[in-house]
């Protein structure tokens, strides 16, 4: 009898395990706020990562893809019924969240007999002014952080970190400012979970090893390179400056190869 909460605690433990394994390969998401609005960025084989969720609600995510389509349907479903019942101004990246999200996960992550879900969600909202844009970020097992310039996932939060400490030092004031950062940070977060990889379970994720230097814009362009080869460009705008209730738009291959610095030539979903 006594040993039941233990044999719980020691089964949520194997399960951060087993989900931490998962994310390994998983591709990084980038949002990040602007002039223009907030830009969501990220690369992949095919599955879409990227979604419009509201009138100013926008979604990236990284996982399984089963888990977040589920996850998103529920997300729109609660946003729409949220905008029926009360209005359009009721429905918040806080609410779906704290009240509808985050217990979900926390739920099906905890209930050790049943499977949890594979995912880590960003949730952006444009604001109505300038300055009033968010993030909400969702780990696998139900824990948030809201955020305001800017927000990542990747596959550990060390990754996270060496992400966010790169993207605090770049300009983000213009869209191609934005698309520039957005990129050069989801390199400098494959590279390291690449390399981690590489180098096994004893590898410092945090980069203090010679890779930690390797973050100049030339190395991050030639990485890039190789990986829009091989993977598509996603890249989404909740756009301030449209008209009408929907602000979210996808970016299209003309006005990429507009933004994208130094001659990168994107493939795009």
């Amino acid at each position: 009898m006594y040993e039941e909460p233990y044999k719980w605690v020691e089964a949520v433990g194997n399960r951060r395990t087993y989900l931490d394994e998962q994310f390994k390969e998983g591709a990084p998401v980038v949002g990040v706020t602007c002039e223009r609005g907030i830009l969501l960025m990220t690369m992949s084989k095919g599955t879409p990562k990227l979604y419009e969720i509201y009138d100013r609600l926008a979604l990236g995510g990284m996982g399984h893809p089963a888990d977040l389509e589920k996850l998103r349907f529920n997300l729109l479903e609660m946003a729409h019924v949220e905008g029926f019942n009360r209005s359009a101004s009721d429905v918040t990246g806080g609410r779906l969240v704290k009240y509808g999200m985050a217990p979900a996960i926390k739920q099906a992550f905890e209930e050790v007999f049943k499977a949890p879900f594979i995912v880590k969600i960003l949730l952006a909202e444009l604001g109505q002014k300038s300055g009033k844009d968010g993030f909400l970020t969702i780990n696998y097992d139900g824990t948030f952080e809201e955020k305001s310039q800017y927000a990542v996932l990747a596959a550990t939060s060390a990754v996270e970190q060496k992400m966010a400490g790169y993207l605090r030092e770049q300009s983000l004031a213009s869209l191609a400012d934005a698309v520039g950062a957005s990129i050069r940070t989801w390199a400098v977060g494959d590279r390291a979970q690449r390399r981690a990889l590489d180098e096994g379970e004893g590898h410092d994720e945090a980069g203090t090893g010679p890779d930690q230097q390797a973050t100049d814009s030339e190395t991050l362009y030639a990485y890039l390179r190789r990986c829009i080869a091989e993977k598509t460009v996603e890249c989404a705008l909740l756009d301030r400056h449209v008209q009408g209730p929907s602000k979210y738009r996808a970016l299209g291959v003309d006005e990429l190869k507009t933004l994208l610095p130094n001659g990168l030539s994107p493939s795009l979903l």
